[in-house]
């Protein structure tokens, strides 16, 4: 999803977080949240879709019968210590699914989240939503999808706490997703997408 200007509704600047998912819940397009600003968010083209629908069918496969499960753009992730909600691409979580409230829908523990990035997201994904989605408790990978070219950015927090990058720029390298103890191929990730720069 592409995260567009401040959306300014009915006049006014800044919402509540109760005034936010009251909207969000009555509305048919998706915004985000961030210190009582909201975003709105416009809809992802072709080749965002096939490399997130790759994305989803192959950790379906490799997580069946694993405690891990993975979530489109759908649900929402809240993080409470930055009040940011925001939709990423994909979203895993491991053991039970915490939810602001329990209402099944703000997700609060998400172990990996993967973002596809695009030309207008690219740097807001690297930069500030990184910055927030660090201060999620849980989160142990951050992965970021260019696609405009074959190349994936895996951020896994170390043994340190510390962040470490670890760079995949070619079809026939293999993406180890080290939280989830699992490996999808590159050429699986890219399959049947029409690159700009192919």
């Amino acid at each position: 999803m592409e995260v567009l200007e401040p959306a300014v509704a009915y006049n006014k600047r800044h919402y509540t977080i109760e005034e936010y998912l009251e909207m969000e819940n009555a509305s048919d397009e998706k915004h985000e949240y961030y210190q009582g600003e909201i975003f709105a968010m416009s809809g992802a083209k072709l080749v965002h879709n096939e490399i997130t629908s790759n994305l989803h069918y192959r950790l379906r496969q490799k997580l069946e019968g694993k405690p891990c499960r993975p979530y489109g753009s759908d649900f929402r992730v809240h993080i409470e210590k930055n009040s940011l909600f925001t939709y990423p691409d994909m979203t895993v979580v491991c053991g039970e699914v915490l939810s602001l409230n329990n209402d099944n829908h703000n997700f609060l523990n998400p172990t990996v989240i993967i973002e596809v990035l695009s030309p207008s997201t690219k740097n807001y994904d690297r930069g500030d939503k990184f910055r927030l989605y660090r201060d999620i408790p849980t989160l142990k990978e951050y992965i970021l999808v260019d696609s405009g070219t074959v190349n994936i950015e895996v951020f896994a927090i170390n043994n340190n706490g510390n962040w470490e990058l670890q760079e995949y720029k070619g079809m026939d390298e293999v993406l180890q997703i080290r939280a989830l103890q699992l490996e999808i191929s590159l050429s699986d990730i890219y399959d049947g997408v029409k690159l700009a720069e192919a």
